[in-house]
């Protein structure tokens, strides 16, 4: 825009010099064109800026890791006098790069553009216009701004797969453990009166005779055994060589792999419990359902900086009412495989998620070995789309 104006007023002031030293019309008639082009193009962007509107709209405000997402930009004004078409800067995210759209209506007051992309990665995210650009038609003038919304928020959630059940330490799920204990008729924990549907084998025959109506037994449900999902929600770690822009794969595996292990647990009808440090911090039940853990996974952010097995560690004292935990990071330390060894010593099975994009590390080969002969299950999980 400063070349722009330089060279036009180098043209304005040399026409204007040539007309007033040689009494030349036509040169006094160009240097007035170039002086009202210059007035006009200054009136057309500050007319426009003042009254240019830019609006977006998602397709949806939440969709699976992998979905095609469109958002509706329209961009309005109502200045009277034509200007280029609006430039929008777009707002980079884990799934936006940052980029440019070019309208390509000269003129128009109003135009609307759809733009597409895939929603590659988890997150909660605000895509959208984060700055515009208004100039002359002839390129003169230049401003941009910003637009004075937020955006609409997108959580792009994570989509479990299939993964093995767990195991408790009791050796079974414990389903059949609660149902065997209901049916015990040697420890009734009450009586009530009979209703339809109650079965015949927990009526209490004597008490029956004496009150003169039908009472059945009643048996205190046990506690089933939980499980325990502890998710590392510090920095992903990269293998050696890395590039950095592969974190967002780890990530996505993390969240995914975490999601999965919970809905498992739920279709076995098992109780389960995560809790979630971060920015975020909460404690996660399975009497929540599943759509809260994914909208709360979507918003985990990885910036934790609390050392992973202190986390571990301050478990240590619930893993008493615990039949299973499950572990879940990218990162294979001493100090965690020892924590993890200490869990399995103290009863529950333990599973172990290396998230990795190299199975066949030297380095975490000893530190997995050890975990296996202490009988923790370890399983690797690698990133997806990388």
């Amino acid at each position: 825009m400063k070349k722009a104006n330089a060279t036009l007023a180098t043209c304005f002031g040399f026409f204007l010099l040539c007309a007033l030293s040689m009494g030349n019309r036509m040169y006094l008639l160009i240097a007035a064109i170039i002086a009202l082009a210059w007035v006009f193009s200054l009136a057309s962007v500050r007319m426009a800026e003042k009254s240019v509107k830019v609006e977006n709209a998602l397709s949806g405000a939440k969709v699976n890791r992998g979905e095609v997402i469109s958002m509706e930009i329209s961009v309005s004004h109502r200045s009277p006098l034509p200007i280029a078409p609006v430039a929008l800067h777009m707002r980079a995210t884990s799934n936006t790069p940052a980029g440019t759209i070019h309208l390509t209506q000269l003129g128009r007051r109003r135009q609307r553009v759809v733009h597409k992309f895939a929603a590659d990665h988890v997150g909660a995210m605000f895509p959208g216009v984060e700055s515009y650009e208004v100039s002359d038609v002839f390129g003169f003038f230049k401003r941009e701004h910003k637009p004075d919304m937020t955006g609409q928020e997108l959580l792009v959630l994570p989509v479990p797969f299939d993964v093995e059940p767990l195991t408790f330490a009791a050796g079974d799920m414990g389903v059949e453990t609660m149902r065997r204990a209901m049916e015990d008729p040697s420890s009734p924990n009450d009586f009530r009166a009979y209703q339809q549907g109650d079965p015949l084998k927990r009526i209490h025959w004597k008490m029956s005779a004496r009150k003169r109506e039908i009472i059945v037994k009643q048996f205190e449900e046990p506690a089933l055994p939980d499980a325990l999902v502890m998710l590392d929600t510090s920095p992903p770690q990269l293998a050696e060589g890395m590039p950095e822009d592969q974190s967002a794969f780890l990530k996505d595996a993390l969240l995914e792999t975490a999601a999965s292990v919970v809905a498992c647990q739920i279709r076995q009808d098992n109780p389960v419990r995560m809790p979630l440090v971060g920015d975020r911090p909460m404690e996660y039940s399975s009497r929540m359902g599943l759509p809260v853990l994914l909208d709360e996974l979507a918003r985990c952010t990885f910036n934790e900086t609390e050392r992973f097995e202190r986390v571990l560690m301050m478990q240590l004292a619930e893993l008493r009412k615990t039949g299973a935990v499950v572990i879940i990071t990218t990162r294979l330390t001493s100090a965690v495989v020892d924590m993890i060894v200490r869990m399995k010593r103290m009863g529950p099975n333990v599973r172990l998620y290396l998230v990795t994009f190299v199975a066949e590390n030297p380095e975490t080969l000893p530190l997995v070995a050890k975990l296996q002969h202490a009988g923790v299950e370890v399983n690797y999980v690698t990133p997806q789309g990388a």
